[in-house]
């Protein structure tokens, strides 16, 4: 074989694999973009029954097309503690059989088409000016990608057959023994954990395939170690996450390297199922250009995907409890109780904006949770006298949870940047802008408990008393101001858009109490009760107060979409 023949399949194979891999990212957000509000309240169906989460792993992964990134988001999830393992587990079931429909979408063969797809879409995407047209088309632009890519995939490998040393090479890795699947199998996990894609695998097997370089067991083989290479993004997403999330990576390369054993085991008489359930002769062979090709061998490659996937589930759907147990025993608890962490947002979910987004809002609202707390914490040392010192184990929470929410803030800006930078829809885009804000506003309030804690300390320190009257007043302003919060903590909750009118009623409240605690004081100055350095601390601390209140109100703006 000449140099230019060899030159023109390399380029045809690697450009046909970056094109399959693209397409697939721009199907994947361009789904997202289009059904992000659908995916985020599917994310909230999930429950501890593991039909319910299963279902929501199909659907999910079939509408971003990646088992890999469903795992990961499954990751962060448990990592960041608003999923559960058996939930987890159940979501990563689904999630196995979901990403099949790729293999489905390959098996039609409208390769021909995917050049004409390809373009229209382009066309398309330039002249409209209606979002979610536009994000329908990105996904038009994507299908049209991955076409065109196995065309160029298939037509690359076809020179493979004028080449008698790389068929002798190939001809090594044939599943025609137990020993052959194994090797297979190994070939097709490695191949997949390097290219982080089993998709792009798939569709290379196919080409392959359907052009006669590999029969339909070595296919089928080379299928079931693409599922165990499938896994190892998540268990790499897996490694600075908590234990309780490593489960969960365990979980999914547990549940397709156990599948791939027992499947193998039983090699022939799967393939025998495949090819039933394919209602074809994948041995059939045609001519086409004088070229030989085997034009089933895709159907029953897509088959064998989703059997094993269907199948492997319905194995596993009892054993839930136990494969449960065995992930305790090998990610062991520690002695020291793991507390959910931020960082769970990192980049997981900047692949799937609709979804990341639904993260960094949980994010949103435990800083909501801290500042409440607070709060809490600050009515118990301004009362008790004893915990009016820098070294309380009280004032070091305050100034703790401070530190805490400025971190906090800055990590929801970065992820939110982050996950906003791809294809998003106007949606993900205005929720991310409401998100912003309200992290902003939540961690000024921290700065507000923080200064009247300040302003509480210094009081001490310059050995000074408040005296009752005042003591009275600001206990009753910290408890309005508290529940005013809550308030607030409860339409972020349930994103309540009607919170607007009753905040700015309860903001009115607090605004003429602070005026009125702020008149008597002047007159307590004005008869002597108060030294010059105690009114000034007296006077700030209601100013704070106010301030909290204002932040409160701006969130409540931001909930009724008026900010």
């Amino acid at each position: 074989m000449n140099n230019e023949l060899m030159l023109k399949m390399v380029f045809s194979i690697i450009g046909g694999i970056g094109l399959f891999l693209l397409g697939m990212k721009n199907i994947s957000e361009g789904m997202q973009a289009v059904t992000g509000d659908k995916l985020r309240k599917l994310i909230g169906l999930v429950t501890n029954n593991r039909f319910m989460a299963c279902t929501v792993g199909i659907i999910v992964t079939t509408l971003i097309q990646s088992s890999t990134a469903t795992t990961v988001i499954v990751v962060g999830m448990v990592n960041a503690g608003i999923m559960t393992l058996t939930q987890a587990i159940g979501v990563i079931y689904g999630a196995n059989i979901g990403t099949t429909f790729t293999a489905w979408l390959l098996a039609i063969n409208l390769t021909a088409y995917g050049l004409p797809i390809l373009g229209i879409s382009i066309i398309l995407s330039f002249f409209t000016t209606n979002n979610r047209f536009r994000y329908i088309t990105v996904v038009g632009i994507g299908i049209g990608m991955i076409f065109f890519g196995l065309e160029l995939l298939t037509s690359g490998f076809a020179p493979i057959k004028q080449m008698p040393a790389f068929l002798a090479w190939f001809t090594k890795f044939t599943a025609d023994t137990y020993l052959g699947a194994i090797r297979c199998c190994l070939i097709g996990a490695i191949a997949t954990a390097t290219l982080h894609s089993s998709a792009a695998m798939v569709g290379i097997t196919m080409g392959l395939a359907y052009n006669g370089i590999i029969d339909f067991h070595s296919a089928a083989a080379l299928v079931l170690g693409e599922n165990i290479g499938t896994t190892i993004t998540a268990l790499l997403a897996s490694l600075p996450a908590n234990r309780n999330a490593k489960r969960a990576a365990f979980a999914h390369s547990l549940f397709n390297t156990i599948g791939a054993i027992w499947v193998i085991s039983i090699f022939p008489i799967f393939i025998k199922v495949v090819e039933w359930l394919a209602g074809a002769n994948i041995a059939v062979s045609e001519i086409v250009d004088g070229k030989t090709i085997f034009p089933h061998v895709m159907k029953g490659i897509a088959a064998t995907h989703t059997t094993f996937n269907v199948a492997n589930t319905i194995v596993f759907m009892p054993l839930l409890g136990l494969l449960s147990k065995l992930l305790y025993k090998i990610v062991p608890e520690r002695d020291v109780p793991e507390e959910p962490r931020l960082t769970a947002l990192n980049i997981r979910f900047v692949d799937t904006p609709a979804l990341g987004i639904e993260q960094s809002r949980k994010e949103i609202l435990k800083m909501s949770e801290e500042v409440l707390a607070m709060l809490k914490k600050l009515k118990e040392v301004i009362i008790s006298p004893s915990h009016q010192t820098e070294k309380s184990e009280k004032v070091e929470y305050i100034f703790q949870k401070e530190r805490e929410l400025d971190m906090m803030q800055k990590e929801i800006v970065e992820f939110i940047s982050s996950v906003t930078s791809g294809n998003i829809s106007q949606d993900v885009a205005t929720e991310s802008r409401r998100q912003l804000r309200m992290a902003d506003e939540f961690e000024s309030v921290s700065d507000y408990i923080t200064n009247i804690l300040k302003l509480n300390l210094k009081l001490h320190n310059s050995n000074q008393k408040m005296s009752s009257e005042g003591l009275d007043a600001i206990i009753d302003l910290h408890e309005n101001v508290t529940e005013y919060i809550e308030l607030i903590h409860e339409a972020t909750k349930t994103s309540n858009p009607n919170i607007l009118l009753p905040a700015e009623n309860d903001g009115k409240t607090i605004t003429e109490m602070m005026k009125r605690y702020r008149s008597k004081h002047l007159e307590r100055v004005e008869h002597g009760k108060a030294t010059p350095i105690k009114s000034l601390i007296f006077t700030d601390m209601l100013n704070a107060y106010r301030r909290i209140k204002d932040h409160g109100l701006n969130i409540a703006e931001v909930l009724a979409g008026e900010k």
